[in-house]
């Protein structure tokens, strides 16, 4: 690839990790923001990654050229080939990402040169139309569009986009730099190439890419995590166990580190809200977890969700 201008639209909890990620990686990253006040709610996003990419280095420094299974593979491909001097490099990656990671409220300017722009906004299918064709206006004639959409497929959007062919679904997990997979996915019209430049790049960033054979609203992880999650929520919103009982019950019952409602947490509850307001079925669940969000009681970047992060 030539270009090597990543554009992310959006500062939310993904769309600063992916950002964060590909200029860790070296490539030059732009973020497009609505307003002014949008920095100020992007800019300690980028602090606390800042900080969680070197203290996890830090931390991997007495595992240097060893088989320890258990770091973050988006920081690091093998351990066992790495040494603390190549640990300190990458710290350094990290202040040099920090440092050039740009904040645009320019639409026109933050497009110019872009290999590939990455909407990641929230689960709102008319603001994501309004994006597309705002973006119609300013994508050059080879930039990739990619959605990071965590529940829509990308033959909902085809219609608003200027260039179809060059457009399809990226979709990262939360914590990138330690659970490294991107899914792919394409709409029928998608160009195979674009496709490949897509996966290509997924593993440019230190990702694993998963690429789907055809469209599925939820990819493949969404697919089995919605359900466990809603399932969750549903217990809790119908009274039939609180959030630690929830969460012990699972811990307990699997050896997993998280429980459904921690996982919420870190999720963030706005996400779920979006997705469970869409539900008929889900309107108790979706009623309550509104009342969180009232609180400000968002999740993990707010300090608050259902547990408190003080």
């Amino acid at each position: 690839m030539n270009k090597r201008k990543v554009v992310v639209v959006g500062g939310g909890v993904l769309g600063s990790q992916i950002a964060f990620q590909a200029a860790y990686q070296g490539f030059d990253v732009t973020f497009w923001l609505r307003m002014e006040s949008s920095k100020t709610r992007t800019q300690p996003k980028l602090d606390r990654l800042k900080s969680i990419y070197l203290s996890s280095l830090e931390a991997l420094k007495p595992y240097c050229g060893t088989d320890y299974p258990y770091y973050p593979h988006g920081l690091v491909a093998d351990l066992a080939q790495t040494s603390v001097a190549d640990i300190e490099a990458k710290q350094a990656q990290v202040e040099k990402a920090y440092d050039s990671i740009v904040l645009e409220l320019d639409m026109e300017k933050a497009c110019k040169d872009a290999m590939i722009v990455i909407e990641a906004m929230s689960e709102d299918l008319e603001a994501k139309i309004d994006i597309y064709q705002k973006l119609s206006q300013y994508l050059e004639p080879d930039t990739i569009l990619a959605s990071n959409s965590s529940t829509m497929v990308p033959s909902q959007f085809v219609d608003h986009v200027k260039h179809p062919e060059r457009y399809l679904n990226m979709h990262f997990a939360n914590e990138i730099w330690k659970y490294n997979i991107v899914e792919i996915m394409g709409h029928p019209h998608t160009d195979p190439h674009v496709f490949e430049q897509a996966v290509a790049f997924g593993k440019e960033i230190g990702m694993e890419p998963i690429c789907l054979q055809k469209e599925q609203p939820g990819y493949v992880l969404n697919s089995l995590l919605v359900p466990f999650l809603n399932a969750a929520l549903n217990l809790y919103a119908n009274g039939i166990a609180d959030v630690p009982t929830i969460d012990k019950t699972w811990r307990k019952a699997t050896g997993a580190p998280y429980g459904p409602m921690q996982i919420l947490d870190i999720v963030g509850l706005q996400t779920a809200y979006n997705i469970a307001r869409m539900d008929p079925a889900m309107k108790k669940v979706a009623d309550m977890l509104k009342s969180y969000i009232d609180q400000g009681k968002t999740g993990v970047q707010a300090k608050a969700g259902f547990y408190s992060y003080e």
